[in-house]
């Protein structure tokens, strides 16, 4: 007769493995609020790990508009947004980041990943296909593999190949579609989005981006991939996520305006999934609000992740072909790139270690995420802290 321990050996011998290999994810607690510093495990560190490109995670504003929300709204909305879950916040919100972003119309998620849930499976399936680059986020993988539609890969950033792709499938499906992350997480370069879009366009495809990492950092005062390159009205679906620049959590997609009703009608996640909450919503719109009325924070990154990059390069790591605040500082094993973190850790800097199945085997790497929060101080602080930790493992 066997036991639930039995039943469950396989988990010990498969977290062992990970732990032989160097892909053990410990995963370490934040003890304070997000900011330029912060407490882990009851140290104070310098913060290269959180995606809080603009600082807004702990900004007075946002702070302000969500006590203000759950004072008025109460704490959570109890409902789908189909039912009794749909307040006017959520509609000012919505109105808000279509005249952000440019757009017709956009709707609302819980967060980033579900939009791509929603969004993918309501507009192909079986009998369709999906053109993704090959380094596409895992939601929009996931997203893809929930729709049955036929997914063709292309390579990375690689329009010639995907035209290629796309000549070898015509006549063999109804509807098309082409995806693509605007900024690609790990290695922080960016998706040929011009020329994305006129193959689409040659061959009547819809277009999707996701701006995760985009929004906040590229464009007119961080309105995105599509505002950067000016291609307003030609791209279908722009993704977004509100847990990064903009700091607090959730999703939503913007584009036109019979997507945003169809996936009112068809998007799963908004079909049976509670709304964001009162606060999170006022929280959102503050963001909004201030990336609106200036470009300063936009500015203030920017400057950070020029000044980061120029010393890195100097100091002769390889910090990859990232064109963003997204700076991976390559290292090749997970083993060496755990290390690398425990000793910047050691040394008073945050920045965890990334290896499979985050980025391919023999890729791994820190990925130091910039802030507009950061010191000039603050970034020699980081580069001190690397250069020593760099020379102790022969890095450098």
């Amino acid at each position: 007769m066997s036991t639930a321990n039995d039943k469950l050996a396989w988990i010990d011998e498969e977290i062992k493995a990970l732990k032989e290999q160097g892909l053990y994810i410990n995963i370490r607690t934040i003890q304070s609020p997000q900011g330029a510093w912060i407490t882990v495990d009851g140290k104070k560190v310098l913060n290269f790990c959180s995606n809080n490109y603009l600082g807004l995670a702990n900004h007075p504003k946002l702070r302000e508009a969500a006590h203000k929300a759950i004072e008025e709204w109460g704490v959570g909305p109890a409902a789908v947004r189909t039912i009794a879950g749909t307040m006017s916040l959520h509609l000012e919100l919505e109105r808000k980041l279509a005249q952000f972003k440019g757009c017709e119309d956009a709707i609302s998620f819980q967060s980033g990943f579900k939009a791509n849930l929603a969004t993918i499976p309501a507009l192909v399936g079986e009998g369709d296909v999906i053109f993704s680059d090959e380094l596409n986020h895992a939601s929009i993988i996931d997203g893809c593999r929930l729709s049955r539609a036929r997914i063709v890969r292309y390579n990375h950033c690689d329009p010639a190949d995907l035209e290629a792709k796309i000549r070898q499938e015509q006549g063999n499906y109804r509807r098309g579609i082409i995806i693509t992350d605007g900024v690609f997480s790990m290695d922080g370069d960016i998706a040929p989005l011009p020329q994305i879009v006129e193959i689409a366009e040659k061959y009547n495809l819809m277009t999707m981006v996701d701006d995760a990492h985009g929004e906040g950092v590229l464009g007119r005062g961080g309105r995105g991939i599509v505002d950067h390159f000016g291609l307003h009205g030609r791209v279908d679906v722009e993704i977004g996520t509100l847990s990064k620049a903009f700091g607090v959590v959730g999703g939503y997609v913007a584009g036109k305006k019979k997507i945003v009703e169809w996936l009112r009608q068809r998007g799963r996640p908004f079909l049976f999934s509670s709304a964001m909450t009162p606060a999170d919503v006022a929280a959102c719109i503050a963001a909004v609000d201030i990336l609106e009325s200036s470009t300063e924070l936009v500015d203030k990154l920017w400057e950070n992740t020029r000044y980061f990059k120029s010393e890195m390069r100097r100091l002769g790591f390889d910090i990859g072909q990232s064109v963003t605040p997204i700076t991976p500082v390559m290292l090749g094993e997970a083993p060496l790139a755990q290390e690398f973190s425990r000793r910047l850790f050691d040394n008073g800097v945050f920045a965890m270690a990334i290896g499979y199945p985050t980025v391919p085997k023999g890729k791994a790497r820190i990925r130091v995420m910039i802030s507009a929060v950061h010191s000039r101080e603050d970034l020699d602080r980081g580069l001190e802290a690397f250069a020593k930790v760099g020379k102790e493992l022969g890095v450098i």
